[in-house]
């Protein structure tokens, strides 16, 4: 009798569990589902589990998620392509539910396994499947029927494709705006698919209607279908029918349109061509920048150099500039931040002269600016400004802020600054580097701060990268091994820190005659967190000096403080002296 029930056994549990009311066992048994497939065989997964599945009414949102994923790479557990169509109906019934969270994954899924199957099976099952939904009482239904035509079109006879154009218009005047919105949102994929011949003609006017829709929340979707139309469509027919559309989209009486206008700005000017651009885009552009919503404002101020570099610099000057000028004083913070993030770009742009004359006396006032991170977009683009200006000019005009910068009350503009300061060391040069940002870089070693120490001891590392291991033991090591004796234990600590990162590009003799008395020094420090942390930085020694000093100084060092009362300095000297050993093992 076992023998017999044997096959039914998985079958028999899933059900089980399925109606078991702990959501996380049923979770799991879905998540389980290729597994029982693989157990039950092709025949018996299309007989038994998929009719179970379609017949399955549980009411939880996560089990029909998990349920319409499983389903979408289900075709090589029913037997192929040949065979996908059974996995239809129960999808087809997660399409209809109210989460849309659920509904999206079916139509997902349903989209996957559509795209595999054969022409014959797509006319027979998928077309009849889309034409049910499309047709449904409920609107959840008619919102997932947007999506799947896409997939329903292509391979269709010319009499079904009449049909499903004709259908997806009515979803496109439907009475529910989730329809409509559904409807805008797909136009863009379902035009892909259709003949160009029925483009401009039942396709446009679809996407006219939906243009002119009361809901400015399928409004807004039509802007993304500009786009998505314009690169379809003619040249002439593109700017007889969608330039007209976008310049009264720029001038909607919703805000939420005009912000997707000015969000998709460059797609748009793309699709137009850079001729209409320059004469139709440009003036709806200065609108977008000027704006009475800083929404809008944001979108577009965050465009402004993606959509200059479709323009020549004089019509950049002429039309946009003074835009930008108003938006630096802008009376919201965030305008200025998104103007921050991409003003330097329009440097390359506009070139040299118009850059010294314009945009500099704008990079300066929000370097200025109020909010921190208006001042951090600036400071992280400043390279784009050097190659076009050159370093003198920039040193002149903008390194006077910037030195005022690094003593910001705003600990991340600090931290911003020192992450700039190697590269703009390499750029000014030895001798400018010593008179304006040495000091500083010292200073910042004793912020109150750990990341801005953290950053400042890489930053000194880097420095002797940069100049040269002579540079730095005239510049930087003397005021390292000063650090050591202050009386603060977290700015001994440092210089510790600053030690470790500094003695691999210093090299073996200056670690061992200038770090190493000083290193071994701090191991009689008071402080606990001192003392393990030198055993950390005597194992990291071990590989840069030679062997002997190994031996002589670091081992005894390191017995020392194998000794200590606190046993988290044993440990760190215990876990080098282990190191040690180790590497004399291996070199034996």
């Amino acid at each position: 009798m076992a023998m017999v029930d044997e096959p039914l056994y998985p079958i028999a549990l899933l059900i089980d569990e399925l109606k078991n009311d702990d959501i996380q066992l049923r979770l799991n048994s879905i998540r389980r589902l290729s597994t029982i497939a693989r157990a039950l065989g092709e025949e018996r997964t299309r007989k038994e589990l998929i009719p179970f599945l379609s017949e399955n009414s549980d009411d939880d949102d996560e089990v029909l998620l998990a349920m319409a994923e499983e389903l979408g790479v289900f075709i090589p557990f029913v037997g192929g392509v040949e065979h996908a169509h059974v996995l239809l109906s129960p999808l087809e019934s997660l399409c209809t539910v109210e989460e849309t969270s659920v509904r999206e994954k079916a139509v997902d899924s349903l989209c996957k396994i559509g795209a595999e199957m054969k022409e014959s099976d797509l006319v027979d099952s998928f077309v009849p499947l889309v034409k049910r939904l499309a047709a449904g009482e409920w609107f959840a239904a008619r919102v997932s029927a947007c999506g799947l035509f896409h997939v329903a079109y292509q391979g269709c006879s010319d009499v079904l494709k009449t049909e499903l154009r004709s259908s997806y218009s009515q979803l496109c005047q439907d009475d529910m705006p989730m329809v409509r919105r559904a409807a805008a949102s797909n136009l863009g994929k379902f035009a892909t698919t259709v003949e160009s011949s029925f483009l401009s003609t039942e396709i446009m006017a679809m996407f006219e209607h939906l243009t002119k829709d009361e809901q400015d929340s399928v409004r807004l979707l039509a802007v993304e279908g500009c786009a998505a139309l314009g690169k379809l469509l003619e040249p002439q027919d593109c700017v007889a029918r969608i330039l007209p559309v976008i310049v009264n989209f720029s001038q909607d009486k919703s805000w939420r349109v005009r912000y997707m206008v000015a969000n998709q700005l460059y797609e748009l000017c793309e699709a137009v061509g850079p001729d209409c651009t320059k004469t139709d885009l440009v003036p709806a552009y200065v609108r977008l920048l000027r704006d009475n919503e800083a929404e809008v404002r944001i979108a577009a101020a965050g465009k402004v150099t993606k959509f200059c570099q479709l323009l020549n610099p004089e019509l950049a000057i002429q039309h946009i500039l003074p835009c930008v000028k108003e938006l630096s004083s802008d009376s919201s913070q965030h305008v200025r931040s998104a103007l921050a993030s991409v003003i330097m770009g329009m440097a390359p742009i506009l070139g040299k002269d118009s850059t010294i004359e314009h945009l500099l006396p704008i990079f300066l006032s929000l370097l200025k600016d109020e909010f921190p991170d208006v001042r951090l977009n600036i400071i992280s683009k400043l390279d784009q400004v050097n190659q076009v200006i050159g370093i003198d000019l920039l040193s002149q005009s903008l390194l006077p802020a910037i030195v005022e910068l690094a003593e910001d009350r705003h600990w991340r503009v600090r931290l911003a600054i020192i992450e700039y300061v190697p590269l703009l060391a390499s750029q000014l040069g030895i001798g400018f580097f010593d008179d304006k940002l040495g000091a500083l870089c010292m200073q910042w070693m004793q912020d109150k701060v750990y990341s801005i120490r953290e950053a400042a001891a890489n930053n000194l590392k880097r420095l002797a990268e940069e100049f040269g291991s002579e540079w730095a033991m005239q510049h930087i090591v003397p005021q390292v091994l000063e650090m050591v004796n202050n009386p603060h234990y977290l700015h001994r600590m440092m210089a510790l820190r600053a030690i470790s990162l500094m003695a691999p590009v210093m090299g073996s003799e200056i670690t061992c005659s200038k770090f190493l008395p000083v290193v071994v020094e701090a191991a009689k420090d008071r402080v606990p967190n001192i003392k393990f942390n030198v055993a950390k930085l005597l194992q990291s020694l071990i590989p840069i000096v030679d062997q002997s000093v190994v031996d002589k100084t670091i081992r005894q060092c390191l017995v020392d403080l194998s000794e200590d009362p606190d046993v988290d300095v044993r440990y760190f000297a215990n876990q080098a002296l282990r190191s040690i050993d180790a590497g004399a093992v291996a070199q034996s």
